[in-house]
């Protein structure tokens, strides 16, 4: 379809009469008509009128209407169900826009969409979506198509869900992109407010009811991979993109990233795991860092725990499992130096995958790392240990000293979730420990069920875990880091959604899970104290004054949440008596 606006900057030649009738009020019959439709309330909008489109006032919201089931009929069929519609025909100066578009919608009369079981969406589902940020709250529906036969009856009941935004430029009316299926076509019609007001106001469509149609596609999607309807699926995942930029905020990125995920998962296109994918990884973790609270709260409240455990211990060594860029051990080296009686001898081991470019990253940690010791004068040993996989460890490698002579405390923040898809990996991992025998084991996990046998639990759960990450990023002013954070969050959805297998290493699971697992390997829990709960709690109100972080004990962890939603553990260790 065409239109060509520039034919409507004069009258239209094809219609002589139409302008006269109006200038010279001559005919009986046109006055009474003019009365009648000023009775009705049926004056002509006069911003569409200059573009040679007559609506009536009292007919904008149904227009709104079908404009918006028009532009969804349009993003949902197929390529050839377009051809009919795909012509040079010229469309000058429409008499009636309400009449063109209800011609329209019925020439259109797109095939019904396949059947898509919705019993997940049902209120006795486990999966909520109404806990999703956004707000968005919905009405069950069986059909993402729209039946242009009940616009009339949803007419009143839409009316009251559009939002009014004020308009200054009659140019900013209608804006569209090319007619291609899954691209965004988005269309605004005018509304007359009093005569008195001298601004004008714009109906446009309310996002929230796109949004549960984003909701509604994101499952449906993940169902049809379940099921192995895979074209259904790509079906899906194309409107899950015509849908997205319609959103703003964490919604719109937690879906496009989502969107990705399910496209690379339809198509076969896993992403990388190689050594520049782990250096991409840990740089992306330290823009992650810096803008938001969680690694900072893993890192004190695991130092805490450290630290009151090698309360009178003349010579410590701490066993890292997630070395990274060494953000962690400044703070604690800071607290040792303090400490009455003087700074202990502290030795630290750093484990880490390799380097993209073989160059020794670990080594220039160390040094760094050095420098602060020398400042602070705490007497400290180091040495960084490269490993693919933790699952490569052995006890031997580790230059154990006597338990007599030396305090060990091993800690792992957001490591341990990495070896579930490599069979026996974490029992062997969790052997090693013991073989370390620590005065204290601390462990920083996500806490949320992303590693159960059902694609569909995982990723209605993964689903509603990153839209409350993201939901907390939006407080955060927009940075570099910011944006680099986002990123490092959408490759965990990427990695948890498209691959499976050895490759699928992003497998969280709750706090119960890992204390069945520890439990059963001979570990006990080892409380925190409430010093780290006064004191992390204190750390929150650096971010965003604390609103919205939430900090809870559970069986003597700690949690911090973004409001009611828990969102990463830290709990700590150590060997059971019988061990």
């Amino acid at each position: 379809m065409k239109r060509d606006l520039h034919q409507f900057q004069g009258p239209d030649t094809r219609y002589p009469n139409q302008g006269t009738a109006a200038n010279t009020g001559s005919s009986t019959k046109d006055k009474m008509m003019m009365v009648k439709e000023e009775e009705d309330g049926g004056n002509m909008d006069e911003l569409l009128a200059v573009l040679g489109y007559k609506v009536r006032s009292s007919e904008m919201a149904e227009v709104a209407l079908k404009l918006e089931q028009l532009e969804t009929m349009m993003g949902n069929v197929q390529e050839d169900g377009l051809s009919h519609l795909a012509t040079d025909t010229v469309h000058y100066n429409p008499s009636e826009l309400y009449s063109w578009l209800d011609n329209m919608l019925t020439e259109f009369n797109p095939p019904p969409p396949p059947e898509i079981n919705n019993s997940f969406l049902t209120g006795a589902s486990d999966y909520d979506l109404k806990a999703i940020p956004g707000n968005a709250l919905y009405a069950r529906s069986n059909h993402f198509a729209v039946d242009s036969s009940s616009s009339s009856n949803q007419a009143c009941d839409n009316s009251q869900n559009k939002r009014l935004k004020s308009c200054s430029s009659p140019e900013s009316m209608v804006t569209s992109t090319s007619p291609v299926v899954g691209t965004t076509v988005t269309t605004t019609t005018t509304t007359t407010t009093t005569t008195t007001e001298s601004a004008r106001s714009m109906v446009l469509v309310d996002s929230q009811e796109n949004g549960v149609r984003l909701v509604h596609a994101l499952m449906a999607c993940a169902e049809a991979i379940q099921n192995n309807d895979l074209s259904i699926a790509e079906a899906l995942v194309k409107q899950i993109g015509f849908l997205a930029v319609s959103q703003a905020g964490a919604m719109r990125k937690v879906a496009t990233y989502f969107a990705e995920a399910l496209a690379r998962r339809i198509y076969r296109l896993s992403p990388p795991q190689t050594h520049i994918d782990h250096s991409l990884s840990d740089t992306l973790q330290m823009h992650f860092y810096e803008t938001c609270p969680y690694l900072k709260f893993a890192h004190f409240t695991a130092n805490q725990a450290i630290l009151e455990a090698f309360e009178g211990k003349k010579r410590v060594h701490v066993i890292d499992f997630s070395m990274n860029q060494g953000l962690q051990w400044p703070a604690l080296m800071q607290a040792l130096a303090l400490r009455e009686g003087g700074p202990p001898v502290f030795r630290l081991t750093g484990i880490g995958p390799p380097a993209a470019d073989n160059s020794d990253h670990l080594h220039e940690v160390g040094c760094k790392l050095a420098q602060l010791a020398e400042a602070i004068h705490v007497e400290f040993e180091y040495r960084g240990f490269v490993a693919n996989s933790l699952a490569d460890l052995d006890a031997s490698m580790l230059e154990l000293r006597p338990s007599e002579t030396e305090a060990v405390a091993v800690n792992s923040v957001f490591e341990l979730h990495k070896l579930l898809g490599r069979p026996g990996g974490i029992e062997k991992v969790l052997g090693v420990v013991k073989q370390i025998k620590p005065v204290i084991f601390t462990v920083v996990e996500q806490e949320s069920s992303h590693n159960g046998p059902v694609f569909l639990d995982r990723f209605t759960e993964s689903l509603h875990y990153y839209s409350t990450l993201f939901d907390s990023l939006e407080g955060v002013p927009s940075s570099q880091d910011k944006v680099m954070s986002e990123v490092y969050l959408g490759k965990q959805i990427c990695n948890l959604v498209a691959c499976e297998g050895p490759d699928r290493v992003e497998r969280h699971e709750t706090l119960s899970q890992w204390a069945n697992r520890f439990g059963s390997s001979g570990f006990a829990p080892a409380h925190l104290g409430s010093n780290a709960f006064k004191q992390a709690s204190m750390l929150l109100a650096l971010f965003n004054g604390g609103e919205g972080y939430r900090v809870e004990e559970n069986s003597g962890c700690l949690m911090l949440g973004w409001h009611t939603r828990p969102l990463i553990t830290t709990s700590a260790w150590k060997l059971a008596a019988a061990h």
